[in-house]
């Protein structure tokens, strides 16, 4: 085996069994923990130094997307002015897999003095961090992956499984939703394929294809190219969808030894055609669509008036597909 595959594979296997030996500290400190944040008025403060510092970063970013609002601080500048973040109401989470990072034990002191509630999370359950804490959550590892053991390796990789371990069990806990997630990340496609109803995509007014009952193949095939979606509605005099004729129907009556481009279109619609509301989710929309094989449908109201229309090409270019 080539040496350098043989190093991954056993960076792997010892970090595996990092994350496996996390099994233990999902206890009643776990659950602590979570009771005291779930309790939090203010915010979740994530610190941690070196290389437990990006580790705390990416936790509190974690919390923060799935509805635990949280920020990290720098542990050195939170003692030279960044304390002005901290409140009495806020909850700290202090990552140090020694627990004696100088710069952390250094706040301990006053967090105290403010009356924060601090959760530890390291890998010696007898260091200063955790014997100053409210709740110690252990996330030690045998062994780095380091061959020296000296480089942050399985250590940072436990905190991180723990971390999300954390964010995930307070996500259920609150009920947290899809669409709740949207509103965090409104600017990239999961905000936009959970966020976007029909109503925000759909062609409206004059851009809806559709004819009257009395209108012909040949009419209903003019309102088609016009409007360019696949399809066109007919509609009864009270303005009411009562079939639909798409470009595969046309495709299909081509072959019919009885077409006429005079034939009357309420003869060739489809009746009960598959339709969806305003606000729906464009999200829902297309598995709708997917689940009935179809390209393109027509948003109604209660009364089942047409007030718009969208195809696939209209989900593809809103991002929802």
């Amino acid at each position: 085996m080539n040496p350098l595959v043989s190093s991954a594979l056993k960076v792997i296997e010892i970090e595996k069994n990092a994350i496996e030996n996390l099994v233990q500290s999902c206890d009643e400190n776990f659950v602590a923990a979570c009771n005291i944040i779930m309790d939090c008025k203010g915010r979740v403060i994530v610190t941690g130094m070196g290389k437990s510092g990006h580790i705390a970063n990416k936790i509190a970013a974690t919390l923060a997307s799935t509805g635990t609002p949280a920020f990290y601080v720098h542990p050195g500048e939170a003692s030279h002015g960044d304390l002005g973040m901290f409140t009495k109401q806020d909850v700290v989470l202090a990552l140090s897999n020694s627990g004696e990072t100088s710069e952390i034990v250094t706040l301990l002191p006053v967090l105290k003095r403010f009356g924060c509630h601090i959760i530890a999370m390291t890998g010696n359950t007898q260091s200063t961090l955790a014997q100053n804490s409210d709740v110690h959550l252990f996330s030690g590892v045998e062994e780095e992956a380091c061959p020296l053991g000296l480089a942050p390796t399985a250590s940072t990789t436990a905190s991180l499984v723990l971390g999300d371990a954390l964010a995930v069990s307070l996500l259920e806990a609150k009920g947290f939703t899809a669409e709740d997630f949207a509103l965090s990340h409104p600017g990239g496609a999961l905000g936009r394929k959970l966020l976007l109803t029909n109503k925000d995509i759909m062609h409206t007014d004059d851009r809806i294809p559709v004819v009257s009952d009395q209108a012909t193949l040949k009419e209903a095939i003019i309102e088609m190219s016009a409007k360019g979606l696949g399809m066109t509605g007919i509609t009864d005099k009270d303005n009411t969808l009562i079939g639909i004729f798409t470009d595969g129907d046309l495709r299909r009556w081509l072959d019919h030894d009885s077409f006429k481009t005079d034939l009357k279109i309420t003869t060739l619609m489809t009746t009960n055609a598959t339709s969806s509301k305003a606000n729906v989710l464009a999200a829902e929309t297309l598995t709708l669509m997917e689940a009935k094989k179809i390209s393109c449908l027509f948003v109604i109201d209660e009364q089942n008036k047409p007030i718009g229309a969208l195809n696939m090409h209209d989900l593809l270019k809103a991002g929802v597909i």
